[in-house]
């Protein structure tokens, strides 16, 4: 026990003497929230769309102020289809509704009239936003106008309920979520740097020489990350919950257990990285390769799993991330689920094992034999 304690007081030491481990602990999350709140947003509150009215009788043009009243919508009226399309095409709309002459009429006897949508597909969500946005609009005037009771409707009447986010706002998904991405850097990309730095620096070699063993030194690299880790954790549920006031509805002690397990197995990736490459710079490069673009390209927060091709499907069934992604947003968004709670932390504690055996094994407690002419090759480098 003193020699672990007196490693991980050198390791405390060397954390704190190095501003780059405080960087990215504690400022990396929080300029990385702001991003996900302020930066990214999901939500197309404002699109641009033109309006075109063709039919002449009165009770059409409350219709169409009725786009120009919409918070979601930003309308502008045109005269004629060729602007329009000049205006699609040069992305100063991104969508138009066209109004035919026949529209009043049709309503009038009581069928269903057409209302023409145009969309620029090269956005394909920005396109299911006008799509949807003109079609609400059009139902909801439809619904307080006179002809509401003349159009035929369909025999199923559909109402939706949106549960857990009735508001629709992305950023209490998304904002919980970028805790899996900054945790995710802070447990690998800190702890790719460590045993790599240990031996290009030399101090690892001035430790085989004493009676420090394997266990010693893998302890004396988790122990400390993974204290210095749950501080960036509490500090950025702080964040998320006072600072931005994201709800939250699930058990904190809950959320900072399965938040151990994903810590721990970070660690285990990052000092697995370090301790097989013993190089600072490739082991930052594999470590940001293995670490950020999985969590968040593959994890489900960006983009829906189940709309990726089969092979991802299936590799994102191995990624920590994808796990802790779907905990932490329903601990936020709808409370805690113990299906959810016991599946993943099951898993992230048997990867997190495993991980810990990897870094015991790959940890050399010897020193590599070295040729002359590879002593002599080093020289001349220096």
């Amino acid at each position: 026990m003193k020699i672990l304690i007196a490693l991980i007081q050198k390791e405390i030491k060397q954390i704190l003497r190095d501003p780059s481990s405080i960087i990215i602990a504690f400022v990396l999350p929080f300029i990385s929230i702001m991003i996900y709140m302020y930066g990214i947003n999901l939500d197309s509150v404002k699109v641009t769309m033109g309006i075109k009215n063709d039919d002449p009788n009165p009770e059409i043009a409350t219709l169409v102020k009725s786009f120009g009243h919409s918070k979601y919508v930003n309308s502008i009226y045109f005269d004629n289809v060729k602007d329009i399309e000049t205006a699609i095409a040069r992305s100063k709309i991104k969508g138009a509704v066209i109004i035919p002459n026949d529209f009043s009429t049709k309503l009038s006897r009581g069928q269903n009239p057409d209302l023409l949508i145009i969309t620029d597909g090269s956005e394909v969500n920005t396109a299911n936003y006008v799509q949807s946005y003109a079609m609400s609009i059009a139902n909801n005037w439809l619904a307080t106008s006179k002809y509401a009771g003349s159009v035929k409707k369909n025999s199923i009447n559909t109402e939706a309920r949106t549960w857990y986010n009735p508001d629709l706002n992305s950023h209490y998904f998304i904002v919980p979520g970028s805790i899996a991405i900054t945790m995710t850097l802070i447990g690998i990309l800190l702890t790719s740097l460590v045993v790599a730095r240990e031996w290009e620096r030399g101090t690892m070699e001035a430790m085989l020489s004493t009676s420090v063993k394997t266990i010693h030194i893998v302890l004396g690299k988790y122990i400390p990350y993974f204290i210095l880790g749950m501080f960036s954790l509490a500090f950025n549920i702080f964040l998320c919950v006072v600072i931005f006031q994201i709800p939250f509805r699930g058990s904190y002690l809950v959320l900072l257990l399965v938040s151990g397990l994903f810590l721990f197995t970070s660690l285990g990736i990052g000092l697995n990285v370090s301790s097989v490459l013993k190089n600072q710079f490739l082991a930052s490069m594999v470590a940001m390769s293995v670490g950020f673009m999985p969590a968040l390209m593959l994890s489900g927060l960006m983009f829906p799993i189940n709309s990726m091709p089969v092979f991802f499907q299936h590799l994102t069934r191995i990624l920590p991330p994808r796990y802790y992604v779907s905990f932490v947003e329903s601990e936020f968004m709808a409370g805690t689920v113990p299906e959810i709670v016991i599946a993943n932390s099951i898993y992230l504690t048997i990867l997190g094992l495993v991980l810990f055996f990897a870094v015991y094994k790959n940890t050399l407690m010897r020193l590599e034999k070295v040729s002359p002419a590879q002593i002599m090759e080093r020289q001349g480098k220096k």
